[in-house]
């Protein structure tokens, strides 16, 4: 039955209908530099469409246009992929990377709109969220797309890789600024280990393989699984035309990583790395709600706990160590600081695996330790918060965080805007109709870049 499957119940029931809103409801006062566009993916199958995988749903980006403290317009639509309307990923003559479910990220970059997910090619998107079609940078990509490339708050490129379960099993991609592909390369040493995310550090491209692993047995339309015998290890690759050839691995402890909060070099050379990781029973937890098999847990993620690890490239040892026991998901920062030393982190808490605590938008301040949480409110759960800067800022969470939040009471959704600094409320905008609790998006501004959130 449909309404056995976690990820179709609840925060995550999806939307049924595509509409167009203008002129929403706004409460409080939006700041005029929030002049630009919110779009937001999440998986949202069709109605009458079961899939195997929470991951396997079609993807539905949503999108939000802010200017002149107005809230000019909602719509939401699905990408319109093969796989929309049912055609297969494997095929007689092998992977068909257009068969996407283009449900796991949005961003754009050199003036294009993409929807993303991880086995597959981008998607490009109109503006208005209209499908264009399968992008291949002019058919220079060939490899599927991570879903969350990086973009270089300094160079503005766009790095990038392609991961696969066989052979090359990691294809690292660099684009400009304007979009073009100027650089790929095989990464040696890679395994058949889920790469889902990695880090771009000012002189570094950091990957991360888990314990999660290739496993033809795995029947849920999205093979892969825990294994011991996989080793979990960071590879640490100098950027650079020849880096790849110099790409040193070091083991850490089993776990895996879906999403990285951020990496830099120290004032010694050693390589910062953080994010939320699950063990062995976290990760089995969050699986089975991934699948709707028994013995799940109560949220889509378990046991995520902020780790971090420090890489010693000279001595050649990491020192790791889970730095809160707050279960937590979807880390963002000031994107200008993706690369370099940040102060201030953001995501999103969950109730633990007990269904204890509550939902909520999370500051961290790495410096001195705290943790600030913003409650959401009973039943209302928030997204994924994106920071976008004050005018002309000074300290570095000078700013915005944008987070929609899910109201199952109300059966409705509103973006809320809290000011970064001290998690207070900035103003509403009140949506047309509920949003599906979702994965991952980007602030577009009028003016200046892009970046997508990795």
């Amino acid at each position: 039955m449909t309404d056995q499957k976690p990820y179709l119940t609840g925060h995550y029931t999806p939307v049924v209908d595509e509409v167009t809103a203008t002129g929403l409801t706004v409460e409080g006062a939006l700041p005029p530099e929030l002049s630009g566009r919110l779009v937001r993916n999440s998986h949202n199958p069709k109605p009458g469409v079961t899939p195997t995988h929470w991951f396997k749903g079609s993807g539905m980006v949503h999108g939000l246009r802010l200017r002149d403290g107005r809230a000019e317009w909602y719509r939401n639509r699905w990408v319109r992929t093969p796989a929309l309307d049912g055609a297969p990923y494997l095929t007689e003559h092998g992977p068909d990377l257009t068969a996407s479910a283009a449900g796991t990220h949005v961003i754009e970059h050199g003036g294009r709109l993409l929807a993303l997910c991880e086995a597959n090619l981008p998607f490009e998107l109109t503006p208005e969220l209209e499908t264009v079609g399968a992008y291949d940078f002019g058919g220079t990509l060939r490899t599927a797309m991570t879903a969350h490339p990086k973009a270089d708050p300094v160079s503005g490129e766009l790095h990038f890789f392609g991961s696969s379960p066989v052979p090359p099993f990691l294809t690292y991609h660099v684009a400009d600024a304007k979009g073009r592909i100027v650089h790929s390369a095989e990464v040696p040493g890679a395994s058949a280990s889920l790469k889902h995310d990695f880090a771009i550090t000012r002189g570094h491209v950091v990957f991360v393989e888990g314990s999660v692993t290739f496993d033809p047995a795995e029947h849920s339309g999205i093979p892969y699984g825990w294994k011991d015998e996989q080793a979990a290890r960071i590879g640490v690759m100098p950027r650079g035309a020849d880096g790849a050839r110099a790409i040193r691995w070091f083991s850490v402890e089993p776990g895996n990583m879906l999403h990285v909060s951020n990496a830099y070099e120290d004032s010694r050379g050693r390589i910062v790395l953080e994010g939320p990781t699950v063990d062995r029973e976290g990760f089995a937890l969050s699986w089975n709600w991934w699948t709707g098999r028994p013995g799940r847990g109560s949220e889509p993620v378990s046991r995520s706990y902020t780790r971090r690890w420090v890489v010693d490239p000279v001595a050649g040892t990491v020192d790791e160590r889970i730095v809160d026991d707050l279960p937590v998901e979807f880390p963002t920062l000031n994107e200008e600081y993706l690369g370099a030393d940040n102060r201030y982190q953001y995501a999103v808490s969950f109730p633990d695996e007990a269904g204890h605590g509550g939902y909520g938008v999370v500051k961290y301040d790495r410096v001195t330790g705290a943790r600030r949480i913003r409650r959401v409110g009973d039943a209302r759960m928030p997204s994924e918060a994106l920071f976008v800067p004050a005018a002309d800022a000074g300290a570095e969470d000078d700013g915005y965080l944008l987070t929609v939040v899910t109201d199952l009471k109300q059966d409705a959704s509103q973006l809320l805007v809290l000011d970064a600094s001290g998690l207070d409320r900035v103003a509403t905008v009140h949506l047309p109709h509920r949003v599906s609790a979702g994965l991952h998006g980007s602030w577009i501004p009028d003016e200046g870049r892009g970046i997508g959130r990795g």
